[in-house]
C-alpha cells in the first residue's frame, strides 16, 4: 500500500493506406521491432531478455497489441476504426489458415505461429475489446475496466507465455493480475493526454466518490479538487494487483517465464514515481522515462523478481 502524503473493401482500403508502403527493404520482424521501439520503449528494453530465436515473435505480439490500442487515437470517426478492426479480424483468420495478408505485423505473427501454439481465442479477445472501446471508451466501474484489462493486457501476457511454451495455471493467474496493474498504471500516466481529448479514464465510481467533476478535469486538469485522491485510489488498486501477482510467485518467478513478467518492472516504476509526486498524474515527471529503468529490468531478470 502506498504512503499517502497529501470486409474486402475494408481490407483493400486499409492495406492501400497503411500496409504496402511499409514493405521494401524492411522485413516484418524489423518493422515490428522499430514499431515497438517507437511506441512502447519499455517493451523494447524488455526484448533484450527474450530468447533470441523468439524475439521476432515477441515484437510481433507487442506490435499487434500496440497497433490495436492506438487505433482509437488515430481515427477521425468510429466507422474507420471499425474498418480497421475488421481487417485484423480477417487477418487473424487468414493467419490461422496459413495465408496471412501482406501486412508486416500479420506476416510476423504468422512466423511466430509457426514457432509456438498461439491460441486464436486470445487474438480475437483483444480485437473485440478494442473494437468495443471505440463505441464506449470510458468505464463506469472498476469491475468493467478490470474485465477490459483481462481481454487486452492480460490476454497479451497469455500469448507471450504461449510463445515461451509455458502452460501453467499459476503463471496465467499471476499474469491476469499483472495485466490489470499494467492497464491501470498506463491509463494513469496517460490521464493528461486523454483529458485533452475529453476522455476520463478513471472509472466513474472512483471519480464520483471523490467529488471529481469530469468536465472540470477536461478544462483545468490538476487544479480540480479531488482528482489527486481519485488517482491515489486508482493507483492503489493497481498496486494491489501487482502485489497479488508477486505473492502468487513469492518463491521466485521461474527463470524461463521472466521475459513475460519483466512487464511488471515498468509498472512498479510508474507507481513509485506517482508516489513521489503525491499522485499528481499531471506532473511532467510522471511522463518522463526513468533513466534507471534499463538497470531495473536487468536486476529484475537476474533476481527473478518484478
Amino acid at each position: 500500500m502506498f504512503a499517502r502524503k497529501f470486409q474486402c473493401t475494408t481490407t483493400s482500403l486499409f492495406r492501400a493506406r497503411n500496409t504496402f508502403r511499409t514493405f521494401g527493404t524492411t522485413s516484418p520482424e524489423e518493422y515490428c521491432r522499430d514499431f515497438v521501439q517507437k511506441h512502447d520503449y519499455e517493451a523494447y528494453l524488455i526484448a533484450q531478455f527474450w530468447p533470441r530465436e523468439l524475439r521476432g515473435g515477441y515484437f510481433a505480439l507487442k506490435a499487434f497489441s500496440t497497433e490495436l490500442a492506438m487505433i482509437q487515437d488515430n481515427i477521425s470517426n468510429a466507422t474507420i476504426g471499425k474498418m480497421r478492426m475488421q481487417f485484423w479480424k480477417d487477418a487473424v483468420k487468414a493467419i490461422g489458415t496459413g495465408n496471412p495478408p501482406r501486412h508486416p505485423i500479420a506476416q510476423a505473427l504468422y512466423q511466430a505461429s509457426l514457432q509456438a501454439n498461439l491460441p486464436t481465442y486470445h487474438f480475437k479477445r483483444i480485437i473485440d475489446a478494442r473494437d468495443a472501446e471505440l463505441q464506449v471508451p470510458v468505464h463506469l466501474t472498476v469491475d468493467s475496466l478490470t474485465a477490459h484489462s483481462e481481454s487486452t493486457s492480460s490476454s497479451l501476457l497469455y500469448l507471450l507465455l504461449s510463445l515461451l511454451s509455458l502452460p501453467s495455471s499459476t503463471l496465467s493467474h499471476a499474469a491476469s493480475h499483472l495485466g490489470a496493474a499494467q492497464t491501470f498504471t498506463t491509463l494513469i500516466r496517460a490521464l493528461p493526454f486523454h483529458a485533452k481529448n475529453r476522455r476520463m479514464v478513471i472509472p466513474s465510481e472512483i471519480t464520483a466518490k471523490h467529488g471529481v467533476v469530469q468536465e472540470d478535469v477536461f478544462r483545468s486538469g490538476p487544479a480540480v479538487q479531488g482528482i489527486d485522491d481519485a488517482v491515489y485510489e486508482f493507483a492503489t488498486l493497481a498496486n494491489d494487483h501487482l502485489d497479488t501477482a508477486r505473492n502468487m510467485l513469492k518463491e521466485g518467478v521461474p527463470q524461463a517465464a521472466m521475459p513475460v513478467f519483466l512487464a511488471g518492472v515498468p509498472v512498479s516504476s510508474i507507481l513509485k514515481q506517482l508516489e513521489k509526486v503525491n499522485f499528481d498524474a499531471f506532473d511532467s515527471r510522471v511522463q518522463i522515462r526513468d533513466w534507471k529503468l534499463p538497470w531495473m529490468i536487468w536486476k529484475g531478470y537476474y533476481r527473478r523478481a518484478f
